[in-house]
């Protein structure tokens, strides 16, 4: 499915809701990523072809917006560039979606959540093209040192991933309003407050968000 929301503790197409007012709807692009993270939901449960959120193909750029033409956006809290894989590997496709949002209603609050790798990916920054499309950027940030994100990301970027995707953090304050880092609350207390640390001396919010089994 491509749009989808969180429904009783469930992903569920919002084509099967009864009504979409006020929800947070989800768009997933890609099942890709440039990590392989131990407590990703992609490690931990089987991708059966049921699984509602695998990607047989990915859907192109007319197909998402074709999708969103089938709704009123006034019934959207915010719009989330998310699913299963790393959502900016489609960096330059999604940018035209959240255009043609932004035209049918400039004030609709979007946001990406992303690992913070894919201006490595694309080879050159992304950050500024951001700017006037995405309004919140939820970064991946998962451990304190570069030793232990490798260990648990498994980036295919190596050691170096950890301060990469710190300097995206940091680049995107510049081009986007609200930029915010997430761990996962299984890295323990200790680990957290040293995340929060982390957060506090670029300037940005940290979000702990629960491990989904």
């Amino acid at each position: 499915m491509i749009l989808y929301t969180l429904y009783r503790n469930s992903y569920i197409d919002i084509k099967n809701l009864e009504s979409t007012k006020g929800i947070t709807c989800y768009v997933n692009s890609t099942n890709r990523c440039t990590c392989s993270c131990t407590f990703c939901l992609r490690q931990t449960k089987e991708m059966l072809e049921g699984n509602t959120l695998w990607l047989k193909e990915e859907p192109t750029v007319q197909e998402i917006i074709d999708e969103f033409e089938k709704y009123d956006l006034n019934d959207f809290q915010e719009i989330v560039f998310c699913g299963f894989g790393e959502p900016l590997m489609r960096h330059d496709d999604l940018m035209k979606v959240a255009a043609y949002l932004k035209k049918r209603k400039p004030d609709l609050k979007t946001r990406v959540n992303t690992n913070g790798l894919s201006s490595l990916y694309h080879q050159r920054d992304i950050t500024s093209e951001l700017k006037g499309l995405i309004d919140t950027v939820s970064v991946s940030l998962n451990a304190s040192n570069k030793e232990e994100y490798l260990r648990l990301t498994r980036s295919r970027y190596g050691i170096e991933s950890f301060d990469e995707m710190l300097d995206f953090t940091k680049k995107c304050k510049a081009y986007v309003p609200h930029v915010v880092l997430t761990v996962v609350d299984i890295i323990g207390e200790e680990e957290i407050h040293k995340c929060q640390k982390i957060a506090d001396e670029i300037g940005v919010t940290l979000r702990v968000r629960p491990f989904e089994e």
